[in-house]
């Protein structure tokens, strides 16, 4: 005899609880999985109808039915048809962490999925891109090329790099061909690329401190001798580096808008550094990774426009101006490297998604990516001159940066940035701490805050909720 399936019609003890903001179909999947987990909902459970959930919680039934597709998809429900949607005979549960245990909350991960007013790494959603970009990508859905069905170039589609080449030539000063160009995943993987094709195991680099973090980890967890070379108001210090290691194989440095404390690279050291790079015979792996986001005159050319001798390695993404979801990124590299680079590049990750690089190329070809900056550096202006009116009713030293998508507010010597900044977390503000951006002793404390993809009021509100809890 078939046993009959239970109903959960008494939902007082397990009801989902959904967070007030944040994308609906997400938080509900959440809630309704860790109900699962911990053995609240049992093997068997009939979940109610989306309809029931959506009028319930007052979300559109499209998250309630995509929330269930998650849950399904990912083995803890089961749709019946005709019969409705149950929890699976079989889920793992979560055994409770003892009390005497704590754990520390996965703040990246949960900024991963749910970014907080104030996180690095969003990007400013417009409607009109993404509505260009639905139609670019329904039509080479609709009408494939036969490329699609095949294995695509390492380096990526001929036609995207040629608009990249054409992009970057005009917009940022650099000196290549399409051959030059090769598409990748995001920066990471470009710098991985470089990495490994330039260096090994023991190599001395030269790393700007404070850096990027992921950069840091890339390095050190290569066994690459990490020397940090301190930055101050004119950016990386070039001197200071050669004094603590001249013989330095590649140098790390982000010029146009160093991360985190936002300076530009000065001319005498952008001179001093391709200097000591041709002497020495070292490599320089330049990010550019957020210049088209200047707000007070043109931006200072490339490194690599200036290098005639093939000691820069130049790294871009378009996850900072469209969207990181598409992950495509792009090196450009002396022709001297491009084979070593492309061997590479097919034993790890083979080539790029030629569907995404269609739609790219179109949308860089008819002009759609230039309207699309100017758009998006109104919006970025804006929400910056909201976050830094906030933040000045604080005890924090700020100001509104010329360029990029973040600022540092600075604290006092001494003060506890890292506290500060899972007290933002808590508040709903995605701020993080300066100190642990250095490799060598801090020499200043503070919050690196993002001011891109969140509306001005947003912003605003974020930065004063967590105010309110320091004053």
């Amino acid at each position: 005899m078939t046993q009959k399936p239970r109903t959960n019609s008494d939902w007082s003890a397990s009801t989902p609880v959904l967070p007030a903001t944040g994308p609906r179909r997400l938080a509900l999947y959440r809630s309704l999985r860790g109900l699962i987990e911990s053995g609240q909902m049992k093997p068997g459970d009939k979940l109610p109808t989306t309809r029931d959930i959506a009028k319930r919680f007052g979300i559109s039934r499209g998250a309630a039915v995509a929330a269930y597709e998650m849950l399904v998809a990912d083995g803890f429900a089961e749709a019946r048809v005709g019969a409705g949607t149950y929890v699976a005979e079989a889920v793992p549960l979560v055994q409770p962490v003892p009390a005497s245990s704590p754990v520390s909350p996965p703040v990246m991960e949960q900024d991963a999925l749910a970014p907080l007013p104030g996180a690095l790494g969003c990007s400013t959603a417009d409607e009109t891109s993404l509505r260009i970009f639905r139609m670019l990508m329904n039509r080479h859905l609709a009408k494939p090329s036969a490329r699609h069905f095949h294995y695509n170039d390492p380096a990526g589609s001929l036609a995207l790099r040629v608009e990249v080449a054409a992009y970057l030539k005009a917009a940022r000063g650099v000196v290549c061909e399409p051959d030059q160009v090769i598409m990748t995943a995001g920066t990471q993987q470009g710098l991985d690329l470089a990495v490994r094709a330039l260096l090994k195991p023991g190599d001395p680099v030269w790393l700007e401190d404070p850096c990027y973090a992921a950069a840091r980890e890339l390095f050190e967890g290569t066994g690459l001798s990490v020397t940090p070379v301190p930055v101050d108001g004119e950016g990386i210090d070039v001197a200071a580096g050669i004094a603590a290691r001249p013989d330095a194989k590649a140098v790390y440095v982000t010029p146009s808008h160093q991360y985190p404390l936002g300076v530009t690279l000065s001319m005498a050291r952008r001179l001093a550094l391709i200097d000591w790079a041709r002497q020495a015979g070292a490599y320089i792996l330049e990010d550019d990774y957020d210049s088209e986001f200047r707000f007070a005159g043109p931006p200072l050319s490339a490194l690599q426009g200036m290098d005639g001798e093939g000691r820069v390695i130049y790294l871009g993404t378009f996850s900072k101006t469209l969207l990181p979801g598409f992950r495509i990124g792009y090196l450009v590299v002396p022709r001297a490297l491009r084979e070593r680079l492309l061997t590479i590049r097919r034993l790890t990750d083979r080539f790029p998604s030629t569907l995404a690089e269609d739609a790219l190329t179109e949308f860089l070809r008819n002009g759609h990516f230039s309207a699309h900056i100017k758009r998006a550096r109104k919006r970025v202006k804006a929400a910056r001159d909201a976050l830094v009116e906030a933040l000045r009713e604080g005890p924090f030293a700020v100001s509104a940066p010329e360029q990029g998508l973040h600022l540092v507010a600075e604290l006092a010597p001494g003060a506890d940035d890292v506290s500060l900044a899972r007290r933002a977390r808590e508040a709903g503000f995605g701020a993080r701490a300066l100190s642990p951006l250095y490799l060598a002793e801090p020499t200043r404390r503070g919050l690196v805050i993002g001011f891109s993809g969140f509306p001005p009021e947003v912003m605003a509100s974020a930065a004063r909720r967590f105010l309110s809890l320091v004053a």
